[in-house]
């Protein structure tokens, strides 16, 4: 039977095409505010991270009521990082709402999604927003995406959808883009009429799906997902389907049952087959379990995600300074933190290695490792990183490596400097398009990105925007060019002193200020050139009782510091040093710390 009272929806789309903006509209035309309701900007980003860099990281749910019909909206992450999120939510969709940018069009991550999308063989409404950007261009926006959903094999049923025209800052759809759009209810009657209802047997054995976890400090872990089959009620007796096996002998009891409205979860005593509803009571509920009717434990299949393809090692800060800043400083620790991670996000994997200090984390990207570093020395944890490294796979006796499809938008004047350095690092140029701003598309092995970004900024003086994304596995394609300059090391530990900065910036760029504190091995600048050099930023002028008449002596002027970020960090070192992680501090360093160490280490390779 299907329940017509009833749409699940997911709405996908590539970083920055409006997603979140859209269902902030969505919400608020929906009734789900007050009039006189104070609501921030992007109100489905509620973590810290998410609204400082402006993506969303998490997928997150909420609900909306239009004509007696309660739309469950599922809002996805746009970044390639973060494809697990999307990938295990589709699950609990009917249909999905694909968003496109009319000016960018289709982009990397859009093919990826949309892929996901038709493999689970969901209808898809596609949705050309920013209509009202005065660069728009929607006739060769529709185009482009008819032509990609031909390239991804979609059926007739897929390809037979309507277009719909949105401006999600105006809060205006319309199926004409000729015509100036008043509202969302266009949007909201497409989404009745070509997303299909759920379907279920309303009498049959209880049955969910879990898609996500959350934690509550007062009821524990709570389940999230959807009801495939009959009635769950609160207090009622189920059992836990995990890895296909089900412990019958122990039935859990269910705590309490909640449904979305708006942005609340709203207490309900049952929840019937084809809602999306959150389940408490079960203490190890994990993604991908499924709840039953102990009478009847029918494990359900969960989506198959894909894996990881790039790795770093998580390791105890072993500093001069460890422990100073921390809370958090242990192995077991740092252990217990990474395997509470597992829980909740599907695409990550964390293995031991011959060191009980040092543990081998791996992800889909740079950012999705670099968004849980700093969530964790947010959260008081102390370590040390390593550089990001490629997985690697044998296929058909072959080792072959993740290649990343590249779409880059960049000024005429740059084609050639971003030609030039992606082909230095192995890629592979497939389309140029585009007049005084060019498109390209290569595809790159993931490993020729590491550190490339800052290097694309720099080439095209900050106007160029590039997005990548996981495409294959393929033969290795040789090597690749390292980091084409050097370091500044500390030769001894102490405060950084504006005499000894102003000494050592003659060398190259710093990047710390007078005042800090330094322990030898320490990177404390970028050198001009390549190869390293160890600098005494801590020397301190003698006191003399000649006075020296110079005024040039006394106001010694440093040239500005610029600090790198996390991400800056992680693309910037090679594999002979680290990063440490602070809750207050981030530190490059070199792994062995010794100046003398190091001398010797070069000089048995040389040998």
């Amino acid at each position: 039977m299907r329940r017509e009272d009833i749409r699940n929806v997911a709405i996908i789309a590539h970083v920055d095409h409006g997603k979140t903006t859209l269902v902030d509209e969505m919400l608020k035309q929906s009734g789900a505010f007050r009039e006189n309701q104070q609501v921030a900007e992007r109100v489905m980003d509620s973590n810290d991270l998410e609204r400082e860099r402006g993506i969303t990281i998490l997928a997150k749910n909420t609900a909306i009521a239009y004509k007696g019909v309660k739309i469950n909206i599922i809002d996805t992450p746009g970044h390639a990082d973060f494809s697990g999120e999307v990938e295990r939510v589709l699950k609990m969709a009917d249909g999905v709402l694909l968003l496109i940018d009319a000016f960018e069009g289709p982009m990397p991550q859009t093919r990826f999604v949309l892929r996901k999308a038709l493999e689970l063989n969901l209808p898809v409404q596609v949705v050309i927003n920013k209509i009202d950007r005065p660069d728009a261009r929607v006739d060769d926006v529709v185009n482009e995406t008819l032509d990609l959903l031909i390239d991804l094999n979609a059926d007739a049923r897929q390809l037979d959808t309507p277009f719909l025209f949105t401006s999600a800052r105006r809060g205006t759809a319309t199926i004409d883009p000729t015509a100036q759009g008043v509202d969302m209810r266009p949007l909201f009657d497409a989404i009745i009429r070509y997303v299909p209802a759920p379907e279920g047997e309303p009498d049959g054995a209880p049955q969910a799906l879990i898609s996500t976890i959350d934690y509550n400090d007062y009821v524990g872990r709570i389940g999230i997902g959807r009801v495939e089959r009959g009635t769950l009620r609160a207090g009622m007796s189920v059992v836990r389907c995990a890895h296909g096996k089900a412990d019958v002998s122990q039935p859990i009891r269910l705590s309490g049952l909640f449904t979305f409205e708006g942005l609340k979860r709203v207490s309900a005593e049952s929840v019937a087959y084809g809602d999306i509803a959150a389940i408490c009571g079960i203490a190890d509920l994990n993604i991908g379990d499924t709840v039953c009717d102990p009478a009847a434990p029918e494990p359900l299949d969960f989506v198959k995600i894909d894996e990881p393809t790039v790795q770093m090692a998580f390791s105890v800060n072993d500093s001069p300074f460890a422990g100073r800043e921390g809370t958090y400083v242990t192995s077991r620790h740092l252990r217990a933190r990474l395997l509470r991670e597992l829980q909740t996000d599907v695409s990550l994997r964390v293995n031991d290695t011959d060191s009980p200090d040092t543990f081998m984390v791996s992800g889909r990207g740079e950012l999705h490792l670099s968004i849980l570093i700093e969530t964790m020395r947010r959260q008081g944890y102390e370590f040390q990183v390593s550089k990001p490294e490629i997985l690697v796979r044998e296929i058909d006796g072959e080792m072959c490596e993740p290649v990343e499809r590249v779409v880059a938008d960049v000024p005429q004047a740059h084609v050639g400097a971003v030609i030039e350095k992606l082909g230095r690092r192995r890629g592979v140029m497939e389309n140029m398009s585009g007049e005084d701003r060019v498109r390209l598309t290569f595809l790159v092995p993931s490993r020729g990105l590491f550190g490339y970004r800052s290097e694309f900024m720099t080439d095209t003086h900050g106007e160029g925007v590039m997005s990548a994304v996981f495409e294959r596995y393929e033969p290795m394609r040789g090597e690749i060019p390292g980091r084409a300059v050097g370091v500044l090391t500390a030769f001894e530990g102490g405060d950084a002193t504006t005499y000894g900065l102003y000494s050592a910036q003659e060398r190259g760029s710093l990047i710390l200020s007078p005042g800090e504190p330094v322990y030898a091995g320490m990177i404390v600048g970028i050198n001009a050139r390549p190869g390293d050099i160890a600098v005494n930023v801590c020397r301190k002028k003698h006191v003399t009782n000649t006075r020296n008449s110079s005024a040039a002596e006394d106001s010694l002027r440093l040239v500005s510091v610029k600090t790198p970020t996390l991400e800056e960090c992680l693309e910037f070192i090679e594999d002979d040093e680290l990063v440490e992680i602070t809750p207050k501090s981030l530190r490059m360093r070199k792994r062995v710390l010794s100046h003398e160490q190091r001398m010797k280490m070069i000089s048995k390779k040389k040998v």
